[in-house]
């Protein structure tokens, strides 16, 4: 066996920055399902309402 692998196998520094990367996508979806809630909510209270009485 090579004298890198078991040093390669035993580290562990790439594990937190695949960690931060799920979070950070994590963070993203939940911002954009949010964004799109929201948008979806004042869409309906006030452009509809305004557009309603254009016509």
């Amino acid at each position: 066996m090579p004298n890198w692998l078991p040093r390669f196998l035993a580290d562990e520094s790439g594990a937190t920055t695949i960690e931060y990367a799920l979070i950070g996508v994590f963070l993203s979806i939940v911002i954009l399902g949010a964004t799109r809630i929201i948008g979806t909510t004042l869409s309906g209270a006030y452009y509809l309402p305004v557009a309603n009485n254009l016509t």
